[in-house]
């Protein structure tokens, strides 16, 4: 059964983005939406998680929970999805004091 997903793929090579529109619509830059099977949306975040490197992906799909969906990340990133009580909640991460930038 086809279901709708939603991709965002931030800073990742040409080839991945070209191999996303072969499935999907690139409705916004970086943003990409479709209606496929459960095989192919699984096999297309097996090609993101491959090339994106210092890039940044979230999956978005269809799942049988409270929200209805379920996300997926891959690549380096600030926001953590953490599941509450059966709910996926957004966390922050916090910069080091290191690379935090001077007032």
């Amino acid at each position: 059964m086809s279901s709708m997903i939603v991709i965002s793929a931030t800073a990742v090579p040409d080839h991945l983005r070209g191999a996303l529109t072969r499935w999907l619509l690139e409705v916004t830059p970086e943003l990409y939406v479709g209606t496929v099977s459960a095989r192919v949306r699984d096999e297309l975040w097996a090609a993101v998680t491959a090339c994106t490197n210092d890039g940044l992906a979230v999956l978005a799909h269809p799942a049988d929970n409270e929200q209805g969906f379920q996300l997926r990340t891959a690549g380096t990133r600030r926001r953590e999805p953490l599941d509450f009580d059966g709910l996926t909640l957004i966390a922050f991460k916090r910069e080091s004091q290191e690379t935090a930038k001077p007032v």
